[in-house]
């Protein structure tokens, strides 16, 4: 059994995947109260780690035009001096660059032809949705002899929208004339094509519902290159398009107050669940990209999946046949309202 005592995990990939592998370091803590745990990401998802009281350092990966840059980060990373890495996003370039950074233990998949560059190795295929990512990325720590049996009830992102953001986005929407007295639903319509998206005209469908029915305001999120997506569903005064208005700390402060998030699977919605809010989301059955794998890691959600029956789901047969249309807005607003009803007790949503 490994004995980590400056450890570094590595997951230099995008919003969802940093928030999955958060929990690793508290559960390092509970298990190496004295180790020290830093975290490498990218620039744009080192907030997500940023006030995490178990994470003692951040390192941002060193990257120019989307490359990875080998020397300047085998640098940056030899001189911390590093007993042990958790590769959590495998590439190859990552691989190679923890392998010539000096560290005694590298531990990764044992499935990627790269993986002679791990000599801790763990055999576990990812691509079938056996398990939830973020399960998957607990097993990795069994080197170190950690079998934390991780579930909803259980789960500690530790994770926090930052005081200044949050002053920042009140001041924001009190100037868009939104009471944070009523309750606000967040709706997230892309996904940067991580997944095959419910459609837009049933989003559409959804927000007119919405609008006659339920008292509260609805807030479109995405980033740059959604805002058009986002204003196709701005129906009216009541919706506000926020889609590419904020950073990335300031989404976090934006989502930390609604009261329901609703997307398809996107980073975003992982953010939601990490702030305890309710999540509502669409998912495609396709094995790799399927709730059981990448549905928000919260008991305070909902998940969409197509009614259409199939097996052997893939991407292509769930394009061809329309699959996420078989979703209806009705299904989904009788579920806000049943939310809504609970939350009447803390003062939460009007129905």
């Amino acid at each position: 059994m490994i004995i980590p005592k400056n450890l570094l995990i590595v997951r230099t990939d995008r919003i969802g995947d940093v928030i999955l592998s958060l929990p690793l370091a508290g559960i390092i803590k509970k298990h190496f109260p004295e180790c020290r745990v830093t975290f490498l990401l990218k620039e744009y998802t080192k907030c997500l780690a940023e006030g995490n009281p178990f994470i003692d350092e951040i390192l941002v990966l060193k990257e120019s035009n989307g490359k990875i840059l080998l020397d300047d980060n085998i640098d940056l990373i030899s001189k911390h001096k590093f007993d042990s890495a958790v590769v959590v996003s495998p590439s190859f370039r990552t691989a190679l660059l923890i392998f010539l950074s000096g560290i005694k233990f590298k531990i990764g998949t044992g499935y990627r032809w790269y993986s002679i560059l791990f000599n801790k190795k763990i055999f576990e295929h990812r691509k079938y949705g056996g398990k939830h990512e973020l399960e998957f990325n607990v097993n990795l720590l069994a080197p170190f002899g950690i079998k934390e049996a991780i579930n909803f009830e259980n789960v500690k992102f530790n994770f926090s929208a930052g005081v200044k953001n949050k002053a920042l986005i009140e001041k924001i929407i009190k100037e868009d004339k939104i009471s944070l007295r009523n309750p606000i639903i967040i709706i997230h319509p892309g996904s940067s094509g991580s997944a095959v998206d419910w459609p837009v005209y049933r989003f559409k469908q959804l927000i007119n519902i919405i609008l006659k029915e339920l008292d509260t305001t609805v807030i479109l999120t995405g980033n740059n290159s959604e805002k058009d997506l986002c204003e196709e569903l701005r129906l009216s005064g009541e919706v506000k398009n926020f889609a590419g208005k904020f950073d990335l700390a300031e989404l976090i402060a934006l989502i930390d107050v609604c009261d329901i998030f609703i997307s398809n699977s996107t980073g975003p919605i992982h953010i939601a669940a990490a702030l305890g809010k309710y999540t509502i989301g669409f998912y495609p059955k396709i094995p790799a990209c399927s709730p059981k794998r990448w549905g928000p890691y919260t008991k305070r959600r909902t998940i969409f999946t197509p009614l259409i029956e199939c097996s052997n789901c893939t991407l292509k047969q769930c394009k061809k046949f329309n699959c996420m249309d078989s979703i209806k807005p009705e299904d989904v607003i009788a579920k806000i309202k049943n939310v809504g009803k609970s939350m009447l007790k803390e003062g939460g949503l009007n129905v």
